[in-house]
C-alpha cells in the first residue's frame, strides 16, 4: 500500500482525502473552510487535519496546483525551488496558486521529511502543437508576458481518457477522444493517442465553454467598448469572472435551476440553455474537425454526468458524424455508455476522480 495524502488548498479552504494510490480506496477525507477567519490560516487548517489523522503518515502528499505555465509539464517533486517557481506564476492564476503554496508550505510543515509533489491542471496540456496553443498577438508581447494557451482541468481528462480507453477495451494510444469536462468550471478537450492537442481553456479558465459565472469566449472588443463607458480593469475582472455565464444570462450558476427554469418556460433560463449549448457543438464539432472523426465522446464532471438534457442537446443532429445516442440510456442515471450498440462512435458518461489522479501521479515519482 502506498497511502497518499491529496490535499486540494484554495484560498478559504483545504480539501484533502487519504487514498491507497494503488487500488483507489479512500481511507480518509474532508474539507476545512473558512480559512481567513477568526485567525485560522493554512497551517492552522493542516494541523486541524492532523488531528483527525491521528498516527496516520502518509508515504507522500500529492497538491493540486492550478497553474505551471510553461515550466512544468509533468507532476513534480516539491523542493524550495520548484515551491518559489510555483509562486512566481501566481500573476498567471491570481485567484489559485498563492492558494496553492499556502497549502503546500502547510503540508512541508505538518509533514516533514515527506515527499510532496505538485501535480499540475496545465500539465496535460504542455504538449499540444504550436497551431493550438500560440495566438495571434505580437510575439514579444506574448514572449515577454507568457501569453498562450495553457488549457485547464488536465487532472480531470488525464483520469477520464484512461477510463475510457478501459470502458471500450482499447489501447489509449489508439484513441480520438473528445472529452467535455462540464462543472461550474467547464472545458473540452480533443485527445489523440493519449495526449491533448487542443483545449477551450486558454491563458486562464475564462476561455472557452459557457461556465457558472464566467463567460467564456467573447469578443476582446466587448472590454474595450465597456472600459472606455467607464468600467475599471477589476470591474471588467468580476463582469467576466463572476457575473457572467449562466448566472448572468438566467441568474443562476446551478445547471439544475437553469433546467428547472426551462421546464417551467422562464425566457431567461431557456435562452441560457440554447446559448450553453450551441457553444458545446460549436467545440465538439471543431475538434472533431480537427482528430479527423472521433472514436467517443465523453462527457464528465458535475453537469456532464448529471444532466441528461445537456448531453441529448449537445449531440442531437451529430449523426452525420457516426454519433447515435440512446435516449433511453441518456435518461438512466449510472449508465456509462449512453449511445446506442450500433452507434460508430460511443458517447460515454465517466465520473472524474482528479484525487485518486493526483495520488497516482505522486505516488509514481516516488
Amino acid at each position: 500500500m502506498t497511502l497518499a495524502f491529496v490535499v486540494n488548498s484554495g484560498s478559504s479552504s483545504i480539501k484533502w482525502e487519504l487514498l491507497d494510490a494503488a487500488s483507489g480506496s479512500r481511507e480518509a477525507g474532508g474539507i476545512v473552510e473558512r480559512i481567513g477567519e477568526g485567525g485560522v490560516d493554512h497551517a492552522a487548517a493542516m494541523r486541524s487535519i492532523l488531528d483527525e489523522l491521528g498516527d496516520v503518515h502518509p508515504d507522500v502528499i500529492g497538491h493540486r496546483v492550478v497553474h505551471g505555465g510553461a515550466l512544468f509539464a509533468a507532476a513534480t517533486l516539491v523542493d524550495d525551488a520548484v515551491l518559489e517557481s510555483i509562486e512566481e506564476l501566481s500573476a498567471l492564476a491570481p485567484l489559485h496558486n498563492p492558494a496553492n503554496v499556502a497549502g503546500i508550505r502547510a503540508a512541508r510543515e505538518a509533514f516533514p521529511g515527506v515527499p510532496n509533489v505538485a501535480v499540475f491542471d496545465t500539465a496535460f496540456h504542455a504538449n499540444m502543437p504550436p497551431a493550438a496553443y500560440t495566438y495571434a498577438i505580437d510575439s514579444t508581447v506574448a514572449a515577454d508576458h507568457g501569453v498562450r494557451r495553457y488549457g485547464f482541468h488536465g487532472t480531470s481528462y488525464q483520469y477520464v481518457s484512461a477510463r475510457a480507453a478501459d470502458v471500450l477495451g482499447r489501447p489509449l494510444d489508439d484513441l480520438r477522444l473528445i472529452v467535455l469536462h462540464l462543472g461550474n468550471g467547464a472545458s473540452v478537450c480533443a485527445i489523440k493517442g493519449g495526449v491533448s492537442i487542443d483545449t477551450s481553456m486558454g491563458l486562464t479558465p475564462l476561455e472557452g465553454l459557457v461556465m457558472g459565472s464566467r463567460s467564456g469566449d467573447v469578443d476582446a472588443g466587448i472590454l474595450f467598448h465597456l472600459g472606455r463607458a467607464g468600467f475599471t480593469l477589476p470591474e471588467l475582472d468580476t463582469l467576466l469572472n463572476r457575473r457572467s455565464g449562466m448566472l448572468g444570462l438566467a441568474g443562476h450558476t446551478d445547471m439544475r435551476d437553469v433546467l428547472a427554469g426551462v421546464t417551467a418556460g422562464d425566457a431567461s433560463s431557456q435562452l441560457a440553455f440554447v446559448v450553453y449549448v450551441h457553444r458545446l457543438r460549436h467545440y465538439i464539432g471543431a475538434y472533431l474537425a480537427e482528430l479527423g472523426g472521433a472514436d467517443a465522446i465523453v462527457f464528465t464532471a458535475g453537469v456532464g454526468e448529471n444532466a441528461a438534457p445537456v448531453r441529448a442537446a449537445a449531440l442531437a443532429g451529430f449523426e452525420w458524424a457516426g454519433i447515435h445516442l440512446s435516449e433511453e440510456r441518456n435518461a438512466t442515471r449510472g449508465t456509462t455508455v449512453i449511445s446506442t450498440d450500433v452507434s460508430p462512435v460511443a458517447a460515454l458518461v465517466i465520473p472524474t476522480n482528479e484525487e485518486l489522479e493526483i495520488a497516482r501521479q505522486a505516488a509514481a515519482l516516488l
